[in-house]
């Protein structure tokens, strides 16, 4: 074992080469064996920039002028031939469908070992040992397609780990993964440094990683380097508008700031019936158990509706119902009183609007312009209401900057947002979001749920989401999923106050949930952590 620091950073500075400004600059930092380390930072800060640095990303196939240093084991890494730097710093990418290129976990696992020309036995005997370790041994026989995008995580994480790499890079890891999911790779990841892997988890849930208390912390802002060092530290530097804190730290901290606006309702609730299940089960394959079983459930005028649950509980099975992508192998599923089975999915996209839990599997077109115009130009919207439309989802999403951009080169992150983007253009009166804030830093995601929320003409907002505290700030209804079926259904405080029901549904209580449960007697709704510090 090399006695080298295993990562050494110094003064680096990285500008595209088709960019004005550095993305990163003068960058210093150490990575020791066994650290963990949190990278933090608003989206567009440089975070996977610097990423690309260190596992050679750059300048290989990203091209720029770079300055400084970067070591690994003492050696210059941009003097590294590609597959032994590959073998050195594994990375796990933020978005898992831009990672897996087998059919089946097996020979996705297996990838990596079979291009080091190991030998068959050894391939197999390393992807069942680190399946194993991974908790995910059952999965070994399944094709990738299928996956839920937490399963999807897990396996590309198991495709980095079987090449055993001594620096190990996370980008967004926990973007796909449920709360208990989550906290479970946390303990890996803690686990792993704790066995000498060297880590450095980029990673916007700053309140979740804190839990595995990293070792050291490094803050970044426009490419800067704002604040290195331990985790208490970094509660005194952030802004906590930009990097979610443990809500106890944001009541304190927001005592002394003007109380936020409270978002008003976008409608009367229990309202007229718009989407109706009744009696739903699915299943993928005949062969196969049913993925849901016996859905009963309606959407009504001015339910903003969030769906939580586990990894493969069915909750994008169910959503998917309403648009008509999926017809229910029992059941029937009623759009505005008319069976999903006699509408067409083009059909249906006149009421709801489906934002897909990967952006990949939605983006096409060259610009993003384009891509925002696609589908109002398909429901035959005039010229004008397009452009009105592009321009006022831009603002939304906060991604005006990009309109002449490839949506495809962006980042997960930005893609997510020019994916609601797209779907809020065509005007739906029933908006649903999978996963929408997966990959958005904080000040993101409530800029543009909080405008969603505010923006007429939605009659509901449906959103399934692994942020607790998506529903608890924003969601008037709950629905609870569990191994497909409805485990509750009602408001925020009913569902969300049953700690053990959540426990059992792999959604685990947080710090701004507590708080709110705790002063509820006093406050009668539940209330984002700033609005909370006026009150209590």
């Amino acid at each position: 074992m090399s006695k080298e620091i295993p990562l050494r950073v110094h003064n680096l500075t990285f500008r595209y080469r088709i960019r004005e400004v550095p993305a990163i600059r003068e960058m210093t930092f150490e990575l020791q064996r066994g650290e963990l380390l949190l990278v933090a930072g608003a989206s567009g800060c440089g975070k996977t920039t610097l990423m690309r640095c260190i596992n050679g990303l750059i300048p290989r196939s990203y091209r720029g002028e770079m300055t400084g240093t970067i070591h690994l084991f003492g050696e210059d890494a941009t003097q590294m031939e590609m597959a032994r730097l590959s073998q050195t710093v594994g990375t796990l990418l933020q978005d898992p469908e831009k990672q897996i290129v087998g059919s089946f976990v097996l020979n996705e696992v297996a990838f990596g070992l079979e291009n080091l020309g190991l030998p068959r036995d050894e391939i197999l005997r390393r992807v069942d040992e680190t399946l194993d370790y991974l908790g995910i041994l059952h999965l070994r026989d399944r094709e990738t397609f299928g996956l839920s995008g937490g399963e999807k995580q897990k396996v590309a994480l198991a495709g980095v780990l079987a090449m055993r790499p001594q620096i190990l890079l996370l980008d967004e890891p926990l973007a796909s993964l449920d709360p208990a999911s989550a906290q479970e790779a946390l303990q890996l990841f803690r686990r792993l440094a704790d066995e000498g892997v060297s880590i450095m988890l980029v990673e916007h849930r700053v309140e979740d990683v804190l839990q595995i208390h990293p070792d050291h912390v490094l803050y970044m802002e426009e490419g800067e380097q704002v604040y290195y060092g331990d985790a208490e530290g970094l509660m005194r530097v952030v802004d906590y508008h930009k990097v979610k804190l443990p809500a106890p730290i944001v009541v304190e901290r927001a005592k002394s700031e003007p109380p936020p606006a409270i978002e008003p309702a976008i409608g009367a609730e229990d309202g007229e019936k718009l989407i109706e299940f009744r009696h739903v089960h699915f299943r993928y394959d005949s062969a196969l158990p049913d993925v849901l079983h016996d859905i009963n459930l309606t959407i009504h005028r001015g339910d903003v509706l969030a769906i939580l649950g586990h990894n493969g509980a069915g909750k994008t099975t169910l959503v998917k119902h309403a648009l008509g992508l999926l017809k229910p192998t029992e059941g029937e599923v009623l759009l505005e009183g008319r069976s999903t089975r006699s509408m067409t999915v083009a059909q249906a996209a006149h009421t709801v609007g489906y934002v897909f839990q990967s952006p990949t599997q939605m983006l096409f077109a060259p610009t993003v312009e384009e891509e925002l115009a696609f589908g109002p130009r398909n429901l035959h919207f005039d010229e004008a209401t397009i452009r009105r439309n592009v321009d006022e989802a831009l603002r939304v999403v906060h991604m005006e900057a990009y309109r002449d951009s490839p949506p495809l080169a962006l980042s997960f992150g930005q893609q997510k947002r020019i994916s609601i983007a797209a779907i809020l253009a065509m005007k739906s009166r029933i908006l649903m979001m999978d996963e929408p804030t997966a990959g958005q830093d904080y000040w993101n995601y409530v800029a543009f749920m909080d405008a969603i929320i505010q923006t007429p003409g939605f009659d509901a907002i449906i959103f399934i989401t692994h942020d607790v505290d998506l529903a608890v700030v924003y969601a008037n209804r709950v629905v609870l999923v569990d191994k497909g079926r409805v485990a509750a259904d009602g408001k925020p405080p009913e569902v969300l106050g049953d700690e053990a029901l959540l426990r059992r549904c792999r959604v685990v209580p947080t710090s701004l949930l507590a708080l709110n449960m705790r002063y509820l007697p006093r406050t009668g709704r539940f209330m984002r952590a700033e609005a909370l510090a006026h009150l209590i």
